[in-house]
């Protein structure tokens, strides 16, 4: 396409709403999904990116290859139960695991900000390290630039990561089939929880510690015992909920979920209750929702409490037959309701 043929194109968002970028375009709700839909998946369309997943899967001659990519922004750089580093290995490695992908390799790329503690720097890259030899992967190349002080907020990390597909299946939301059994992991919301707290200096009568952890390692355990997973996703901005309504949305199928069978620890529960927050939209480091078939629903269970790996793993709902694309919730006095993406930011700099 020529420059000529570009200018005659207009940003698919209407100016008049939003001339500039707010916080909430990357709070994981309707506005972040908006400007993904609207300007970028707009601008790179091809049909990689219109499978709406955690990363690109594609063949090298004989292999089945996943990619993928993340920045992190967390404030503060550390926090309860982990640090910038681990969460940006963490949450890349995870990425390529909702893939089905057994992570190799990660770049990682360092935007400091003049005047950054070195003591800091040293801490967070031993962090990674840590992070990458526990989640078994290697961090092979990247990039360093430091900008004005003032201007950086302290220090931004991007990762990259690859990994290998030693599998027939095709996980992804566009394979979700009518029947098919929702399981979570773990209990939800403490990733989001464990930084508000330490940001607003909130005191509990525990410390809420985020939940941030690898799970490549869980998925490969599933595969490894023959389990048909249909779609694996990460909780993380935006939380359970958004993660539901956008894999309903490509699927096309409803998917009711049931709110008492959804585990929150107590500390959560609380504290989401004080600050007036829904931990179904919180986000989570260390969490997934697995879609597999419901004859196989309690094989899955198994395997992910077997030897106390993921003991509040649970089943909290089932894939509809109705072609109606939303999520549908039970609530603990048992009336339903459908569940929606938040509109703006509910925790900025979350990840």
């Amino acid at each position: 396409m020529s420059d000529n043929e570009y200018s005659g194109l207009s940003c698919p968002i209407p100016i008049s709403e939003y001339p500039h970028v707010l916080l909430a375009h990357g709070g994981g709700g309707k506005l972040m999904h908006q400007l993904i839909e609207k300007i970028f998946t707009a601008a790179f369309a091809n049909p990689m990116l219109e499978t709406a997943h955690d990363g690109a899967v594609f063949k090298a001659d004989s292999d089945r290859l996943a990619f993928t990519t993340d920045s992190y922004v967390v404030d503060p750089l550390f926090f309860p139960g982990g640090d910038i580093g681990k969460l940006a290995v963490d949450g890349t490695v995870n990425d390529l695991a909702m893939c089905g992908a057994r992570p190799l390799y990660l770049s990682c790329g360092f935007i400091i900000e003049e005047g950054f503690s070195m003591d800091s720097l040293w801490k967070i890259a031993l962090s990674m390290k840590q992070a990458a030899d526990e989640a078994k992967v290697s961090i092979v190349t990247g990039d360093t630039k430091v900008v004005d002080k003032g201007r950086g907020h302290g220090l931004f990390i991007n990762t990259a990561g690859i990994g290998s597909i030693g599998h027939d299946l095709t996980i992804a939301p566009s394979m979700v089939q009518p029947g098919d059994a929702v399981i979570v992991n773990g209990d939800i919301g403490r990733h989001g929880m464990a930084i508000m707290a330490h940001r607003e200096s909130l005191s509990f009568e525990t410390t809420i510690e985020s939940d941030c952890a690898p799970l490549a390692d869980t998925v490969m355990r599933l595969l490894d015992e023959d389990i048909e997973i249909h779609c694996l996703r990460d909780l993380t901005r935006g939380g359970l909920a958004a993660s539901l309504v956008e894999i309903a949305s490509v699927s096309g199928y409803r998917i009711a979920v049931e709110e008492s069978k959804i585990p929150v620890v107590d500390q959560v529960r609380g504290a989401c209750e004080i600050l007036g927050f829904d931990p179904t939209y919180v986000a989570n480091e260390g969490r997934m929702v697995i879609f597999v078939p419901k004859k196989e629903a309690e094989k899955a269970l198994a395997v992910l409490r077997d030897q106390g790996l993921w003991p509040e793993a649970a089943i909290i709902g089932r894939v509809g037959d109705e072609r109606t694309g939303i999520v549908t919730m039970k609530s603990l006095i048992g009336a339903e309701r459908i569940v929606d993406m938040l509109s703006g930011e509910q925790l900025p700099r979350i990840c």
